[in-house]
């Protein structure tokens, strides 16, 4: 594809909580995208990236136009390949450690003579740090909820079930609900 044709496609910047169950719904979602003439960078982190790799010697993905996958440091020590992550760890360097690179991918992306300017970040609702960085940027930042709808809505209404004091459960409560459905 010609530069010119390129650079006038809407740029979509991707970024899922580095897990795998919210990778694949963000990729899902990408491959929409992409397939209906978006431009694509879906970021990964160094770990997540490197067992990509690992378990597999090419990506579906690989080589097609306008779809790329760009890796920034997540500041974490090096993991035996074989090994789950540490997620609170890596929950502690989501919100410390990643908006400084994810501003640099993004100028770096904005400021490339081949790639389209970013139009949109569509960012995991775990990745909060993305909205200041877009703010501070603007671009408009998209939160996509990669959990089922059963999740999502008891991430929704926490904050007013303690409020109403239903959370935290209490055994009786528990016990009296329970018994109440059968």
């Amino acid at each position: 594809m010609d530069s010119e044709a390129r650079g006038k496609k809407p740029h979509v910047v991707c970024i899922p909580f580095p897990a795998q169950g919210h990778i694949n719904p963000m990729l899902k979602l990408a491959k929409l995208l992409h397939f209906n003439g978006f431009h694509i960078t879906f970021v990964h982190t160094e770990f997540n990236y490197n067992q990509i790799q690992t378990a597999s010697s090419s990506s579906p993905l690989e080589g097609l136009d306008d779809f790329e996958f760009e890796i920034i440091p997540d500041s974490l020590p090096p993991s035996n390949p074989s090994t789950k992550q540490d997620v609170v760890a890596l929950c502690t360097t989501i919100r410390t450690n990643f908006s400084a690179p994810f501003r640099r991918l993004l100028n770096r992306l904005n400021e490339s003579a081949g790639v389209p300017s970013i139009n949109c970040i569509i960012s995991d609702n775990f990745m909060s740090f993305t909205q200041d960085v877009a703010a501070e940027l603007g671009i408009p930042d998209v939160v996509f909820c990669t959990c089922g709808a059963s999740s999502f809505m008891c991430l929704l209404h926490t904050r007013k079930l303690i409020e109403r004091g239903v959370l935290p459960l209490k055994i009786r409560k528990l016990l009296k609900l329970c018994f109440k459905f059968t």
